[in-house]
């Protein structure tokens, strides 16, 4: 049997194989056999090195082994040690040799002692011999050309993307491996990127840079981002400058600086698949989210696609799938990583180290003018909210969902469906109809006063199915012909792209309706509303259907496929299915229509009144202004306020309210008060009356105010609130907070709960014991409280102990003591009987049996009896177990902890004849 050393040796010598090495001993070394040579134990002034690597004749590397499972994170310096040390009869590349390796045949790290600050790092695979040859005729590494690269120029940049670019600078110089780029939809991410690849390329040599996107028509938008880019510093389009790829087959161009792909051809590349279809790689990966869980895919060294292929990789829309599923697919590259989104998670600031280089949100960009903010209108009808109820003989439609042939039936039953089940299992076409005759009936009465013309709308969908639904209706209630409406989804008959584009450019279709297709990263900037009829359980992923409607458009461009619509100041989300009212929502999307009017807003900031959320308003309504001004407008303002734009005075507004720009100042208070440690409270306090100070001083000017509150009067709109009596809901909105919408539901849930107990209580067993009085707790057993358990999550998937727990907590925060294990079934046992009123305190159960516990310990030694402190550790494993499983049984003296002690024979050892009498008085004490 090979021992550890030597199994992890084999692995090795297969690893450097797989690289294109030549493993050989040094008894028979061979250095003319090939180009590159890997030879075993080769002598040393500081012993034999396990592996010494030669490039054409001359040794350049080491490779340091370890037995397996041997932690390779310092074993660098012994690398290093033998990296110096005297060899004879041989030629160096240098006296310290460039390339260590550490290696234990599952693991792998390398250090180029070359670089400014050599530092080892994970990597998939041994680095090729032609990879180790270019790197020796360079000059200097990457990292040293990182460290090195130009101050960016601002020139035709935005101010975001400057910043965004020169903190990237700042992380690739410091050797940060990974690095995420967070910036609001519509703000130029895509641009950003062509800029610092650019940048990368010719200023750090970079020799190919691999660019992932979310899904096919991306990458195709991607292509045309590099294709029109116009490089500052020559004056010519990057693809003039260099080979860009954009890959529709699985061959890579061996002279492309630019790969463009989606992560699913990747992996199949590197999986060795000749073909790929490139109808998979359509689907969005928030898609594969909501689809069954997948497993991680896992890949293995490719010498066609080596871990060398590319310097940087470019993450496009790195939302959290990414890092479930693809992320070895990432991770197989030695290469730094760059993630763009607007919409990052938490599992994507994991995975980037938390190196969050730029954080641009949707709410500054509304200010700054690179998105448009947007107003919400709901619309809400019976069944949207409760469903409906169908009676026994009645005639329904039946449609079969994979040849959507459709037949009539008679009921031989009621059916009774609720709101979840609307347009999954059943499809009321009235309800559809309801929504957009109202839709319809508010257009340009609330929504845009004085259009005429449909504006751009795209409707989100719940299936295709669905979604072909509303297509017909759209065209039958706005009385239209096929050209108006379109639905553009995988299953579509005419080509998604010339839709897309059609939908961009044409004056029509008016009206697209999508599932997903371009729900996230598709640039349709005449965008103006956005009406869901799709509930959307993701943050990010509602983030991102909301990002496009945020794209800002000249006026010029506009009117081309809007004629009646002098500038896109905002855009419009229509909520006919709650999905802005759900705790998942986390950022704020309009402002609230019931607060102050702009005139009486501006007066109240003079008087005094500068609570954040006033001046958080103020500033959204001042940069929807801007947006709206001719050339004579701004110049009137300007020369009331010395030179200063509405933009810059929302800007300042925002400021005083971003606790970033609070920090930065507060920093800078600290520093002028001679304090070099964090800023303290008062700190902060002087920085946001500073920045507030400078924000308002200027609405103290009631000329200033005056000349405002006319320009707003003829720019601005006029939004009535009103309701029809066939709709429950309809009218702009206060949006629900995310404290609101939890405490809703924690408060759904609870009821849902408490209806569940009093309609079974009868029924199941656990609720029979648990509700009648006097209360037996001993007869309970854990397979009663489980089948309750069951039946719980049978009626809703959220009435989870934990989940309902969650509730209480949120609801009666003072009641509830403790939680335990959130996920303990027997905390199940608390919260029924806190429902059922027969405790005031809802008390996580292993806290009551610890109680119950203590207090017996207390009267056995009030009586006479003591416990050694060998007995007592068992008493304390026996209380655990109680807590946990309800009770002790003789058979759980087979598992762990008691096994691990002896199992019963110690514990009849320890307790002698009494044992059965302890374990009896227990379960009946503890859990009575």
């Amino acid at each position: 049997m090979l021992t550890p050393e030597q199994h992890a040796r084999q692995l090795i010598d297969a690893q450097l194989q797989q690289a294109g090495w030549l493993v050989q001993d040094y008894k028979q070394v061979n250095l003319g056999a090939g180009p590159g040579i890997a030879v075993r134990e080769y002598p040393t002034a500081s012993g034999p090195a396990d592996y010494a690597l030669f490039v054409d004749r001359k040794m350049v590397g080491i490779v340091e082994a370890k037995r397996e499972g041997t932690a390779l994170t310092e074993v660098a310096e012994q690398t290093a040690r033998y990296l110096t040390s005297a060899t004879k009869h041989v030629q160096r590349i240098a006296e310290q040799l460039p390339f260590g390796y550490e290696a234990n045949g599952h693991e792998i790290r390398f250090c180029d002692w070359r670089d400014p600050e050599p530092r080892s790092r994970p990597v998939f695979g041994f680095h090729r011999l032609d990879t180790l040859r270019t790197w020796m005729r360079q000059t200097a590494t990457l990292r040293a050309r990182l460290r090195e690269l130009p101050v960016v120029q601002p020139e035709g940049l935005r101010d975001c993307q400057v910043e965004a670019i020169r903190n990237l600078d700042v992380s690739l110089k410091d050797d940060r491996p990974r690095a995420l780029i967070q910036m609001a939809t519509g703000s130029g991410k895509t641009f950003t990127a062509v800029s610092f690849v650019y940048r990368l390329i010719k200023h750090a040599g970079a020799r190919r840079v691999l660019f992932l996107v979310d899904r096919g028509n991306l990458g195709r938008q991607t292509l045309q981002e590099f294709q029109q880019y116009t490089a500052p510093d020559d004056g010519r389009k990057f693809t003039e400058l260099y080979n860009v790829q954009h890959l529709t087959s699985n061959q890579l161009d061996s002279v492309s600086k630019v790969t463009i792909t989606t992560i699913q051809r990747l992996y199949s590349m590197l999986r060795g698949e000749a073909e790929y279809d490139a109808g998979n790689e359509e689907r969005s990966g928030f898609e594969l989210e909501s689809a069954a869980p997948q497993r991680p895919k896992e890949v293995a060294y490719n010498p066609a696609v080596p871990p060398e292929a590319f310097d940087f990789v470019v993450i496009d829309e790195c939302h959290r799938s990414i890092y479930n599923v693809w992320q070895q697919v990432l991770e197989y590259f030695d290469a730094h990583l760059i993630g763009l989104t607007a919409t990052p998670a938490k599992q994507t600031f994991g995975f980037f180290n938390q190196n969050l280089v730029m954080e641009y949100s949707h709410e500054r960009a509304v200010v700054d003018g690179v998105n448009v903010g947007s107003d919400i209108y709901h619309i809400e009808t019976e069944i949207t909210r409760q469903g409906s109820r169908v009676e026994k003989g009645a005639a329904v439609k039946m449609m079969e969902r994979q040849t959507r042939r459709r037949r009539w039936e008679i009921l031989d039953d009621e059916l009774v469906y609720g709101a979840s089940q609307l347009d999954r299992s059943v499809m009321s076409t009235n309800q559809i109809r309801t929504v957009l005759e109202e839709w319809k009936a508010r257009l340009f009465t609330e929504m845009f006063p004085g259009r005429s013309i449909v504006p751009k709308t795209l409707i989100f969908a719940k299936n295709d199915t669905h979604a072909g639904e509303i297509v017909d209706l759209v065209r039958e209630v706005f009385g239209k012909s096929n050209e108006f409406c379109k639905k553009i989804t995988y299953s579509a008959d005419e080509k998604s792209d010339e839709l897309i584009k059609r939908f961009r450019n044409d004056f029509n279709p008016r009206v697209a309706v999508t599932v997903d297709m371009i729900a996230t990263g598709t640039d349709i900037r005449p965008l103006e509303c956005l009406l869901f009829l799709r509930d959307v359980r993701s943050r990010v992923y509602f983030d991102q259907m909301r990002g496009r409607g945020t794209r800002v458009i000249s006026p010029t461009d506009l009117l081309q496929v809007t004629s009646d619509a002098p500038a896109k100041t905002r855009f419009v989300i229509v909520d006919a299915v709650g999905v802005t009212d759900s705790v998942k929502q986390e950022t704020e999307t309009q402002e609230r229509t019931g607060a102050l009017g702009f005139e009486r807003l501006m007066h109240a900031v003079a008087m005094g009144n500068h609570d954040p959320a006033q001046l958080h308003s103020l500033a959204k309504r001042l940069a929807r202004l801007d947006r709206q001004l001719t050339p004579d407008d701004r110049a009137t303002i300007e020369a009331q306020t010395g030179g200063l734009s509405v933009q810059q005075l929302a800007g300042r507004l925002y400021d005083a309210v971003d606790p970033v720009q609070q920090e930065l100042a507060a920093a800078t208070v600290a520093r002028q008060e001679g304090h070099g440690g964090e800023p303290t409270d008062a700190h902060w306090e002087e920085a946001t009356r500073q920045l507030t100070e400078t924000a308002v001083h200027l609405f103290d000017d009631p000329a200033l105010r005056d000349l405002l509150t006319k320009v707003h009067a003829q720019k601005d709109l006029v939004i009535d609130l009103v309701s029809q009596d066939v709709v429950l809901r309809s009218g702009f909105g206060e949006r629900t907070t995310p404290e609101s919408a939890a405490a809703a539901l924690a408060q759904q849930r609870v009821t849902q709960f408490q209806d569940f107990i009093e309609r079974h209580k009868n029924e199941i067993t656990a609720l029979q014991l648990l509700h009648n009085q006097p209360y037996r707790r001993r007869q309970l057993t854990k397979t009663q409280v489980r089948q309750l358990a069951d039946a719980l999550r049978l009626e809703n998937p959220q009435l989870t102990p934990e989940h309902l727990w969650d509730a209480y907590e949120q609801l009666e925060r003072a009641r509830v003591r403790g939680a335990g294990p959130r996920k303990l079934l027997t905390n199940l046992i608390s919260l029924v009987r806190f429902a059922l009123r027969q405790t005031d305190t809802l008390e996580a159960y292993p806290l009551t049996v610890d109680q119950r516990f203590q207090q017996w310990l207390g009267q056995q030694q009030q009586a006479g009896r003591l416990f050694s402190e060998e007995q007592q550790q068992w008493l304390t494993w026996m209380k655990n177990k109680v807590a946990t499983d309800l009770s002790v049984e003789a058979e759980d003296f087979t598992l762990p902890p008691f096994a691990d002690q002896g199992g019963y024979a110690r514990a009849k050892a320890v307790f002698g004849d009494e044992l059965p009498q302890v374990v009896e008085e227990l379960n009946d004490v503890l859990a009575a």
